[in-house]
């Protein structure tokens, strides 16, 4: 009798699965930083890691492994193979070519659009009930894409979009005024980069509106200069690339929220990017955040947010932008 046979005595067959199956694809600075967040949180008990480069796949599989125990005995597998995603519940597509210094996340989108074609069907062919979480650059445009070759319901094709922006807007103004972030409520929507909105009209703490105290926040007027803020969310991932050569940590953390909201079916608001024709009146294709309820299905609904004319002609442009990039695309 072999030592495992002694030890345990067969009650019922074990079941395969979780239910809380979460895939990273990409085991690059941000996808690792993905998975740790989600792992060390208790989000999910069941994680899988997919790469093309097997050694550094291996590694980072066994690394994990290793504090399995200090993880809530969390299962941690990994492969090349892309059987081994079967029945997640979350897929996270982190993989990708890396923003270099000084680029824009728009001229990435043809390098990752074509890595976006060897992914996605693969995801789908093996959890066609999951929901699609893009992290990739630049996410609105690869969330469209993702979208486009998947075939599934737009509500479960979501982009990590300007939930990261809205959290360091939030940061900043906080520092600003003494209060923790928590404290602070405001939104960044549209693209999740250079042409992102600043939502200064809602911008409040304990329902105080800045704009009563100070009309002109946010606006080229302010002698208090909040717009600054709003420059430096723009500013904030080409400055930490610039200094440590990539972005991770706060990203992790903001996947790992919205993982949170889905597997556990929470209803929590989250700026992400979302197909929003017909929202707030644009016209176009394309997806860019908004307040959007996130759960078990994916996303629920969107909040439809009372917008300056300012702000609206932002987002438009924004909207713009993304529909002139996806029309050079080659699927």
């Amino acid at each position: 009798m072999e030592t495992k046979d002694a030890l345990l005595s067969l009650i019922s067959e074990p079941t395969e699965g979780s239910g809380n199956k979460v895939t990273v694809v990409g085991v690059g600075q941000v996808g690792m930083a993905c998975a740790f967040s989600i792992l060390s949180q208790g989000v999910s008990s069941d994680v899988v890691l997919v790469d093309v480069m097997e050694d550094k796949l291996k590694g980072e599989m066994m690394d994990l492994q290793h504090g399995a125990l200090f993880l809530k005995n969390a299962r941690i597998a990994a492969s090349t193979d892309y059987s081994v995603t079967a029945g997640s519940k979350l897929c996270i597509i982190t993989a990708g070519v890396r923003q270099k210094e000084g680029e824009s996340r728009l001229d990435l989108v043809q390098r990752n659009t074509d890595v976006l074609k060897h992914i996605v069907p693969k995801l789908v062919q093996y959890s066609p009930d999951t929901i699609i979480l893009v992290v990739s650059n630049p996410v609105d445009i690869l969330t469209y894409v993702a979208w486009k070759l998947s075939g599934l319901p737009k509500n479960r094709v979501i982009g990590s979009g300007t939930n990261l922006d809205t959290s360091r807007f939030r940061f900043l103004i906080s520092q600003k005024l003494g209060v923790s972030p928590s404290s602070v409520h405001g939104w960044i929507i549209g693209e999740h980069g250079d042409s992102s909105v600043a939502i200064w009209s809602g911008v409040n703490v304990a329902g105080v509106r800045l704009r009563e105290l100070n009309p002109s926040v946010g606006t080229s007027e302010d002698p208090e200069n909040w717009t600054d803020i709003h420059k430096q969310v723009i500013m904030s991932a080409y400055d930490v690339i610039k200094l440590k050569g990539y972005t991770s940590w706060a990203i992790g953390l903001s996947v790992a929220s919205l993982a949170s909201s889905i597997l556990r079916n929470s209803n929590n608001v989250h700026a992400v990017s979302t197909y929003v024709k017909d929202l707030h009146g644009i016209d176009q294709d394309v997806f860019l955040s908004v307040p959007a309820v996130l759960g078990a299905g994916g996303i629920s609904h969107a909040v439809s947010q009372k917008l300056s004319d300012a702000e609206k002609a932002s987002l438009y442009k924004s909207a713009s932008i993304m529909a002139e990039v996806q029309s050079g695309l080659k699927f």
